[in-house]
């Protein structure tokens, strides 16, 4: 039965071990049987570098959503199609032989982690960071506030954000945070909507988008230029954004070209961009896009939130009110403090770009709140052997790509070290996905299969193609599992 409803409850944290288990061990003992949990990139790096140093392990990768690949799909920016190219790796890890996927199944509701870590020799967590981090301040629960999360989520397709709906009717717009989370917004505020139509962006944000109203962009940060987060490509994607031009104040960058001279590289080449773009006479081409912009984005540094305030009727947001900072310290570890001004900036359109946070999977895994993270080291979970994570739910939200690769790889690798020392017994038969399967039957639910994700796939490339996209992304889980089931 497909959907999430169920036609026999069995407990949690009973494990039951269907016929011919017993009979299958014999065939299965020497095999590794190792559980991922998440299909974003830690979950499929952690899974191909398992199966490509032991060619005997299998690994299975649970997902909620019918459908894998986590931030690729779910978080990259519609326009940076070459960052989704990843996808075809995690494709060729996925077909093979010795690789499950298992969708629409979520882990902690509709099976355990004590369940999974009975059935596996070793079950990593690599769930991501799925919830978003709150300002804390009055007025941001008014209607015109949006998380990133949630906007980002909305224009890339998520099931969970299809009815987000954003007014875009104000001409302003401030954007708490200097991410480059805060600059694909901006970016997809401002972009002209032709570009956006050659993308996989939904076609409800394109509808909302080709109306928007929205000329201005600010992004606010507590710090000053040498601490912004973005990186080098995405703030050369902004200056050079058809119709919008940067609003850069000088007074912010002035003396920085002396600063930039003990700075890394990365960091240096980025701060003499805007040092470049702030003080300098544009280049030809670039003075041409400027020259009558109808849209403007612009920096404002040394600013943090008080709150949001209403408009006359109460009924929406129509300012942010921040605090004046200044910094104490040097380079990235600076601090923002008050200085006691405050300044309000008209908009009625605020995002909090301030960043994600991973959330508890299951009582029985220890977690920090605060910090958003499972205790562990080189991803080994605290206390409990032959349970690991990788990705932000092991780090925190921070880095590229590439950075969760590095870091996946690394508790593959602990994996690897603890069978070696013995701190993990490989020897010892486990049934995998045989008995968990079982206990899905039992409870109603029935696994998404990566065959069966090709189908959606090919549906909504289909459907792109139609359009000149190179997919419509469906949002609906029911009308996914309705297709894979025909």
């Amino acid at each position: 039965m497909w959907g999430l409803s169920r036609c026999l409850s069995v407990p949690r944290g009973w494990l039951l071990l269907p016929a011919g288990v017993q009979r299958s061990f014999s065939s299965i003992s020497h095999t590794p049987q190792i559980c991922i949990v998440g299909s974003g990139p830690a979950g499929f790096y952690t899974a191909q570098h398992i199966l490509k140093h032991n060619p005997k392990a299998h690994v299975d990768i649970y997902e909620k959503l019918p459908v894998p690949f986590g931030l690729v799909r779910f978080g990259v920016a519609p326009d940076h199609p070459e960052v989704k190219n990843v996808i075809n790796t995690f494709t060729q890890t996925a077909r093979s032989e010795r690789c499950t996927f298992l969708g629409n199944v979520m882990v902690g509701r509709d099976v355990t982690v004590e369940e999974l870590q009975a059935a596996y020799h070793a079950v990593v967590l690599s769930y991501g960071a799925e919830d978003k981090r709150e300002l804390g301040i009055p007025g941001e629960d008014l209607p015109g506030v949006y998380s990133a999360r949630d906007f980002v989520g909305w224009y890339n397709g998520l099931p969970d954000n299809r009815h987000l709906n954003p007014d875009l009717s104000c001409d302003t717009a401030v954007i708490l945070g200097q991410g480059n989370v805060a600059l694909d917004i901006a970016r997809i505020l401002l972009s002209p909507v032709d570009i956006l139509r050659k993308t996989d962006i939904t076609q409800a944000a394109l509808d909302t988008l080709s109306k928007t109203r929205i000329r201005r962009v600010w992004m606010v940060g507590r710090r000053g230029p040498l601490q912004v987060a973005f990186t080098i490509k995405e703030l050369r994607e902004m200056i050079n954004l058809p119709g919008a031009r940067p609003k850069l104040d000088p007074a912010d960058y002035m003396g920085l070209e002396k600063a930039t001279k003990d700075l890394p590289r990365p960091r240096k080449r980025l701060t003499e961009l805007l040092v470049k773009s702030a003080m300098e006479k544009p280049g030809k081409k670039v003075a041409v896009n400027w020259a009558q912009p109808e849209k403007e984005w612009g920096l404002r540094f040394f600013r943090s939130p008080l709150a949001v305030l209403p408009s006359e009727d109460g009924k929406r947001a129509a300012c942010i009110r921040l605090s004046v900072t200044r910094l104490e310290g040097m380079g990235e570890t600076a601090v923002a403090v008050p200085t006691g001004q405050v300044e309000n900036i008209s908009c009625g359109l605020i995002f909090s770009s301030i960043g994600y946070k991973s959330v508890s999977i299951s009582s029985t895994v220890p977690f920090l709140p605060m910090q958003g993270v499972i205790p562990n080291s080189m991803g080994r979970v605290e206390g409990i052997p032959g349970l690991y994570c990788s990705g932000w739910v092991k780090r925190g939200p921070t880095g590229v790509i590439t950075t969760t690769m590095t870091d996946s790889f690394d508790t593959a690798q602990a994996i690897f070290e603890d069978v070696q020392m013995g701190a993990l017994n490989w020897s010892e038969p486990r049934a995998g996905s045989v008995t968990i399967r079982e206990l899905l039957h039992l409870r109603g639910i029935q696994p998404v299969s990566f065959s069966d994700w090709e189908k959606i796939d090919e549906m909504e490339t289909a459907r792109g193609l139609a359009v000149g996209k190179p997919r419509e992304k469906i949002l609906d889980t029911e009308e996914m599992l309705q297709l894979v089931c025909r």
